[in-house]
């Protein structure tokens, strides 16, 4: 009698066990797809704040063509500043010899070298290099800055092997892309009127920019002379249209975004000039500060916004750049591991830093609850 009721107890103690053991798998299931549904409720809430049904794209293109009219008759009259680039010739093909170019735009530079061999040859042979830009220089000084780069341009052009040859007269001139909003005064002479892309040189706001890097390769003592100075989207209507001569708009969408396009000059109200023979001139429209009412803005965006170098300026841009398209996930991520325990009962203090998805490793190999996104 007493061996039976022992069983018993055994029996009941393991079937007590049992559904103890079946209680905290069923809570933790329970756990596990509440937080699946808070995390989806989370993306399809953001999803649906950044739709852009037709009839609100076309608002906003309706809204982008006022500003560029706006920008293209008075200075300051748009959030475009519509820039007059003082090209109103582009490459047709025909161009032969050696050229350098400087691309500074964003967090990296490149160093490049070319030998154009006109419509037959076309690019005989290229070589570039891409150095990154050290984040002291990007809040530094002026001329930090710029002997930075000439150093390295000085260096590159010190390794050029003997297939890069200049025709016989030609001299060591440079096309420097400077891909920051500048009002130009010469097509190799322009003014720097604003950093954006994370960069805050401030003694460099005002100053001409082509002058900056002249002094600096001067002082190294190499005689190189800087012919054009363009933003990375007139680069890039040039390269197109050395190619293919019914090019006539760029578009760059990289760390920041930008375009240009080929204006009819007589449609440039504020130029003050003489109209170019040409009839025409590229115009440089620095649409990263447009803003529209009908664009969709999230608390991300928000967010971004109030807590970056440029409050209120640039929201084009840090909507849909790379630059800030890694914190736009970053700062989702954050909300989810808030409210949904993503990455466990502890939001990772790493997460929780501006700009850290460009910079660690740890969200590739995934922690708590990865695979159930």
């Amino acid at each position: 009698m007493g061996q039976s009721k022992a069983m018993a107890g055994v029996y009941i103690a393991c079937a007590a066990a049992a559904c103890a053991a079946a209680a905290v798998v069923l809570t933790q299931r329970v756990k596990v797809r509440s937080q699946k549904y808070t995390a989806r409720k989370i993306l399809v809430e953001f999803q649906e704040a950044c739709e852009t049904p037709l009839p609100r794209l076309r608002q906003v293109v309706d809204a982008m063509a006022v500003e560029m009219h706006a920008g293209l008759v008075s200075e300051g009259g748009s959030k475009l500043k519509m820039l007059p680039t003082f090209i109103d010739h582009l490459p047709d093909g025909n161009e032969k010899g050696l050229y350098y170019a400087v691309d500074l735009g964003g967090t990296n530079f490149r160093v490049l070298r070319t030998q154009l061999g006109g419509l037959e040859g076309r690019v005989i042979k290229q070589e570039y290099e891409e150095v990154a830009i050290p984040p002291e220089l990007m809040l530094g000084t002026s001329e930090q800055l710029f002997d930075f780069i000439a150093k390295e341009l000085v260096s590159f052009v010190a390794r050029e092997g003997e297939d890069f040859r200049l025709h016989e007269g030609q001299s060591r001139e440079i096309g420097f892309t400077f891909s920051f909003p500048c009002k130009q005064t010469a097509v190799n002479s322009g003014t720097l009127l604003q950093w954006t892309k994370g960069f805050k040189v401030n003694d460099a706001i005002g100053q001409d920019v082509v002058a900056a890097l002249q002094g600096s390769i001067e002082r190294r003592g190499y005689k190189m002379r800087i012919a054009a100075l363009v933003n990375d989207t007139v680069g890039t209507l040039a390269g197109g249209r050395y190619w293919n001569n019914d090019v006539m708009i760029a578009v760059i969408l990289g760390t920041g975004t930008n375009a240009c396009y080929v204006e009819r000059a007589e449609s440039i109200s504020k130029w003050g000039g003489e109209l170019p023979k040409s009839g025409q001139m590229v115009i440089n429209m620095e649409w990263g500060n447009f803003w529209s009412s009908h664009l969709p803005r999230t608390y991300v965006d928000e967010l971004l916004d109030n807590e970056s170098l440029n409050p209120g300026e640039y929201g084009f841009e840090k909507m849909i750049s790379g630059m800030y398209l890694g914190d736009c996930v970053r700062r989702v991520l954050v909300r989810m591991a808030q409210q949904a325990g993503i990455f466990g009962p502890h939001v990772p203090h790493k997460l929780l830093e501006a700009f850290t998805l460009q910079r660690i490793p740890w969200l590739r190999k995934g922690t708590a609850c990865r695979g159930q996104l």
